[in-house]
């Protein structure tokens, strides 16, 4: 299929950081001593198949874009049993710091959109997706197209590594294209919270986005 233009990113996307698991989610696990089974913390995992899925959609007879919405906790458990179905999908996932009980830092990587996982497939894809027991609910996304310009958007700002916050309620603001820096021709909306200039990327599908400071980006307002 064309792909329609997303705005004309420069776009650098890996589907895995280094030292992330198997494609198909398992983890080796280690005997102790005392046989007490130690599970190891797990680095980021797959979470965008194949690696160049958002700038063009692969070909794959009849498929077309799905939003899974699974049961609780079940985002990575899904992702898991797709990869190893070579079954393309994305869910964007965010980095996210936080102390534990001890004081140790830690850090894990969560959805940014708690529950939702995207598939691109077909009728026999969405059917496999079903009998896993992680889905909830499937949803018929209508304008494919647009839903994968916003997901490489939302890709794209994550990338960038900067702390991103998420945005359950997309903002009142100024719609705007950036015309410089690392997103440059991403569409969002500019708001201020707490005196601070922000950038909200949006999933109008969802009616939810990602936000960060916009720094020293140059924009235009458009229509």
């Amino acid at each position: 299929m064309v792909a329609k233009d997303c705005g004309k990113q420069d776009v650098k996307i890996q589907s895995a950081k280094k030292g992330g698991c198997h494609p198909r989610g398992r983890s080796a696990r280690r005997i102790t001593q005392n046989g007490i089974l130690n599970m190891p913390i797990l680095g980021q995992e797959i979470n965008l198949y194949p690696a160049d899925l958002l700038t063009s959609s692969p070909e794959r007879s009849g498929a077309k874009w799905w939003a899974l919405y699974t049961m609780s906790r079940q985002e990575k458990q899904l992702m898991r049993a797709l990869a190893a179905q070579s079954i393309p999908f994305y869910s964007p996932i965010i980095e996210k710091k936080y102390r534990s009980p001890s004081g140790r830092r830690r850090t894990s990587f969560v959805p940014l959109f708690a529950n939702y996982v995207f598939l691109y497939g077909n009728e026999e894809d969405r059917h496999f997706a079903l009998t896993t027991n992680t889905v909830s609910r499937c949803l018929d996304v209508e304008d494919g197209e647009s839903l994968r310009c916003d997901l490489l958007q939302i890709e794209t700002l994550i990338a960038l590594g900067e702390p991103v916050t998420i945005e359950s309620r997309l903002q009142p603001g100024t719609k705007v294209r950036v015309k410089s820096g690392p997103m440059k021709g991403a569409s969002g909306i500019v708001f201020q919270r707490r005196g601070v200039d922000r950038l909200i990327i949006s999933v109008n599908f969802l009616q939810q986005g990602a936000s960060v400071e916009l720094n020293d980006w140059e924009v235009e307002a458009c229509n």
